[in-house]
């Protein structure tokens, strides 16, 4: 039987049902970020610092999180107030994710959740996250989960490839797959409505 691998927070769930709609067409102002979040984790406020300067200010802000829609190559993006520690490649806290539209086939996911367990498989809605604490760390392991989806890599390799890449930045080299998405993401139509039972 299979595991049930993925559990995406509940609040973030509420957001990826958003349509275009529903998002505000204003934006928090920045002072009111940086009051509202001058307790939060280094981590955090450094990822809250790069997004801002990149993206401007979060389109909602709530006491837990901050929240942009549609930035970039980003059908949305999320820093949290809480970290989650991670420990793959090396130490470190978790505190943004980023989504994209993205279908897997049922087949893939346990290999998908080997890959990584900081990456989110959402089936339903067919969406596909990354969780880590920059954004190049997001559009790394976004990209090698498409390798792994597509069977482009192995487990082992994706996370070889991970953790190589990761020394790179560290020495001050910046990998393509640290960069931005090295293929085309879908825009919609990526989700599975599944069958009734009853």
């Amino acid at each position: 039987m299979k595991r049930a691998i993925f559990f995406p927070a509940l609040l973030a769930f509420a957001f990826s049902t958003a349509t275009a709609a529903d998002v505000p067409a204003s934006k928090v102002d920045a002072a009111s970020v940086t009051s509202m979040t001058s307790g939060w984790p280094e981590a955090s406020k450094d990822a809250i610092k790069k997004t801002m300067e990149k993206y401007g200010p979060p389109h909602e802000a709530t006491s837990t999180m901050l929240v942009w829609h549609n930035n970039g190559p980003w059908k949305r993006t999320i820093i949290y107030s809480k970290a989650v520690p991670h420990n793959f490649p090396m130490a470190h806290d978790d505190v943004m994710q980023q989504w994209i539209d993205f279908r897997v086939k049922p087949e893939k996911y346990d290999e998908m959740a080997q890959y990584d367990g900081s990456v989110v498989l959402e089936r339903t809605n067919g969406e596909m996250s990354a969780r880590c604490d920059k954004e190049g760390a997001n559009f790394l392991a976004i990209n090698l989960a498409h390798d792994v989806a597509h069977g482009k890599k192995s487990v082992a390799a994706a996370r070889r490839f991970y953790a190589d890449a990761i020394k790179q930045m560290k020495a001050g080299k910046m990998p393509p797959y640290m960069e931005k998405l090295q293929f085309d993401a879908p825009n919609g139509d990526t989700g599975y409505k599944d069958m009734p039972a009853m």
